[in-house]
């Protein structure tokens, strides 16, 4: 299948915007044309922007998610130092996981001491978050 820009960013959940933007920042190949001018987008671009947008609110950058994308457009440049990148970033989720798990568990200890039938002002966690 072949989608025109708005049906591009439509089937993606982002805006024209965004894609031109993607454009810009070489996220994303300059697509074909038709005769008239219009971009002309493919499955495999929908596809690519989704991945794009999930590696975005699993916290990556656009610069890091440029140079991911190297291993998958085989660019020698962008690949280059791969290695160091991909370890540094591995540390840095497993810091972030790391920390995810300690408010987890501050969130389940607040839970626990919240009784449900209790007013807001007598609620425990507000308790907790002010004088603890």
């Amino acid at each position: 299948m072949s989608y025109r820009i708005s049906v591009f960013a439509e089937k993606c959940g982002v805006n024209k915007e965004t894609i031109r933007y993607y454009e810009q920042k070489a996220l994303l190949k300059e697509p074909s044309r038709t005769n008239a001018g219009y971009r002309i987008y493919s499955n495999d671009d929908v596809k690519r922007v989704k991945f794009i947008k999930r590696l975005q609110d699993l916290g990556f950058s656009l610069s890091e998610i440029y140079k991911l994308l190297g291993v998958v457009d085989n660019d020698e440049v962008r690949c280059k130092n791969i290695f160091e990148f991909v370890s540094k970033k591995e540390i840095d989720i497993q810091e972030q996981i790391a920390d995810l798990k300690r408010i987890e568990s501050m969130l389940g200890d607040l839970k626990s001491r919240c009784p449900e039938q209790k007013a807001i002002n007598q609620c425990p966690i507000i308790e907790s978050l002010i004088f603890d």
